[in-house]
């Protein structure tokens, strides 16, 4: 069962900044979530053809190991 609707207006104002606040930050999380999303479709493609490549390599032995220490 769903609560009843609460008038935001009717709350006390430090309550009032706390929803204000709160909302301002899920809207930020939502902002960041998207622009992720949005560079990760930007980038898939490219990613794909990376990988690609490397297995090729990796066929083909002309790959060679990462060394962690020069990066």
């Amino acid at each position: 069962m769903l609560s009843p609707a609460i008038n935001i207006e009717s709350l006390p104002k430090d309550k009032q900044d706390k929803i204000v606040e709160h909302l301002k930050e899920y809207i930020q999380d939502l902002q960041d979530e998207q622009k992720c999303k949005n560079y990760f479709d930007k980038t898939q493609d490219k990613l794909i053809a990376s990988a690609k490549l490397a297995k090729q390599q990796i066929a083909e032995e002309k790959a060679t190991p990462i060394d962690y220490n020069k990066l």
